[in-house]
């Protein structure tokens, strides 16, 4: 956890590489930021930027493409969003 201010936001470094195992130099990792932003008092919009990815070292398109695709961050989002409905 890099950042936690609730209830505006996290920030999360992401300590996976491009073959999908532990990266445990801090240098190599990408962040990913949450936002919440409250659109209504019952709806809030989740924002997700997952940023610094070529940080990561050659391959680092693989990771993006892999946290990009439906088995991804979208899938992630939306079991998220089902858990809070």
């Amino acid at each position: 956890m890099l950042a936690y201010e609730l209830p505006e936001r996290v920030v999360l470094s992401c300590d996976i590489g491009p073959t999908w195992q532990v990266e445990s130099d801090p240098e190599k990792s990408s962040e990913a930021e949450v936002r919440f932003i409250a659109e209504t008092p019952e709806r809030t919009r989740v924002e997700l930027e997952h940023r610094g990815l070529d940080r990561h070292g050659d391959k680092w398109e693989g990771l993006r493409d892999g946290v990009a695709s439906t088995d991804g961050w979208p899938l992630y989002l939306q079991w998220y969003g089902e858990m809070l409905d």
